[in-house]
């Protein structure tokens, strides 16, 4: 193989591992972001942010709302 071979493959293995980083970063956010903002439904969030890989990241921005939004707390009434 002449050297530009060699070099095309390194080119194309980092563009690739930089992929599957991205989905990685982008797959693991929402929970993190849950879990760090103290959502009571946290694992939930990150199981959907994981979900939405099989979606191909249509769902993805539902998710990542739903980890910024903070369920009301339910009132108690007195008795």
């Amino acid at each position: 193989m002449a050297v530009i071979d060699i070099f095309a493959w390194i080119v194309l293995l980092v563009l690739v591992g930089t992929l599957v980083a991205i989905v990685a970063a982008l797959g693991m956010m929402p929970g993190r972001i849950a879990r760090k903002r103290g959502h009571p439904w946290a694992e939930a969030v990150a199981v959907g942010s994981w979900a939405t890989l099989v979606f191909g990241f249509v769902f993805w921005p539902l998710v990542l709302i739903w980890a910024y939004v903070d369920v009301p707390t339910r009132r108690e009434t007195p008795r």
